[in-house]
C-alpha cells in the first residue's frame, strides 16, 4: 500500500514537471513568436515608411514629369512661333533688300542717264566750238549746250528780222551740229528787254525758217520761246537732252 502511494506522488511529481517543462517551452516559444512578430512588425513598418517615401517620390516625379512636359510643350510653341516670327522677318528683310537693290538700279540707270548727257554736252560743246569760231558765244548749262550771237550779227541791228549773210552761214553749222545729234531737242528762245515780243518772235521764226531748210532738221524738232532777257537781247538756241524721254524712261523704271 504504502509502495502505491510512492508511486503515485512520483507520477505525480513526474507529471507536474512534465507540465513544467512544456510550459516553460510554451512560455520561451511566445518570447520567440513575440521577437519574431516584432521583428516582422518593425520590418513592415519600415516597409511601410519606404513604401510612402516612395509614393511621394513617384508622386513628385510625376508633378515634375507632368512640369517638364508644359515646359517642353510651351519651349516647343515658342520655338514654332519663333520660326514662324523669324521666317516671315527673313522674308521682309529678303523683300527689302529686293526692293533696295531694284532702287539702286533705277537710280543708277538714271545717275547714269544724267553722266551721259553731261559727256554728250562736253563733246557738243568741243564740236561746236570747232565749227562756229572763235566770235560764237556758247556754253554748258545743266546738260544743255547754249549756242548765242549778237542781233547785230544776226540781223544787222535790233529793229529787223531779215538774217544777214554771216547769219545763214553761222545757222548753217548749227544745222550740222543739230543735224549730229538727233537725240537733242532745240529750242530757239528770243531775249527780249522791252517786253515786247512781236519783233522777237518774227526773229526767232526767221532763225527755225533757216534752220528748217537744212537736210535732217525738221521743224517739229525745233521749239519757239520768247522770254525775258534780264537786260540781254538776241537769239539763244539751246541743245538739250529730250526731257520727255527721260521722263519717259524714269517712268518706265519706277512703275
Amino acid at each position: 500500500m504504502l509502495r502505491k502511494i510512492t508511486l503515485l506522488i512520483l507520477f505525480i511529481g513526474l507529471l507536474f514537471t512534465a507540465q513544467a517543462q512544456k510550459k516553460r517551452e510554451l512560455l520561451e516559444k511566445i518570447d520567440e513568436l513575440e521577437i519574431t512578430i516584432s521583428s516582422l512588425n518593425d520590418s513592415v513598418s519600415r516597409a511601410t515608411r519606404k513604401a510612402n517615401a516612395d509614393a511621394s517620390r513617384i508622386t513628385l516625379l510625376e508633378e515634375e514629369n507632368t512640369e517638364l512636359k508644359d515646359a517642353n510643350q510651351t519651349l516647343l510653341q515658342n520655338l514654332t512661333s519663333f520660326s514662324k516670327v523669324s521666317k516671315q522677318s527673313s522674308e521682309t528683310v529678303n523683300k527689302a533688300l529686293a526692293s533696295l537693290k531694284e532702287k539702286e538700279q533705277q537710280l543708277r540707270i538714271i545717275t547714269d542717264t544724267f553722266s551721259k548727257n553731261d559727256s554728250i554736252a562736253i563733246v557738243i560743246l568741243t564740236q561746236a566750238k570747232q565749227t562756229l569760231g572763235p566770235d560764237a558765244k556758247i556754253g554748258v548749262s545743266n546738260g544743255s549746250v547754249l549756242i548765242s550771237n549778237s542781233l547785230d550779227f544776226l540781223f544787222g541791228g535790233d529793229t529787223t528780222a531779215v538774217l544777214s549773210e554771216g547769219a545763214t552761214e553761222f545757222l548753217d553749222k548749227v544745222g550740222q551740229l543739230i543735224v549730229a545729234h538727233p537725240e537733242r531737242a532745240i529750242s530757239i528762245e528770243g531775249l527780249n528787254i522791252t517786253g515786247e515780243f512781236d519783233l522777237t518772235y518774227t526773229q526767232m521764226l526767221a532763225v527755225a525758217n533757216h534752220l528748217s531748210t537744212i537736210e535732217g532738221v525738221t521743224p517739229e524738232r525745233l521749239q519757239l520761246l520768247a522770254r525775258d532777257g534780264n537786260f540781254k537781247e538776241g537769239i539763244l538756241i539751246r541743245l538739250a537732252s529730250d526731257s520727255n524721254k527721260f521722263y519717259e524712261m524714269v517712268k518706265g523704271e519706277f512703275k
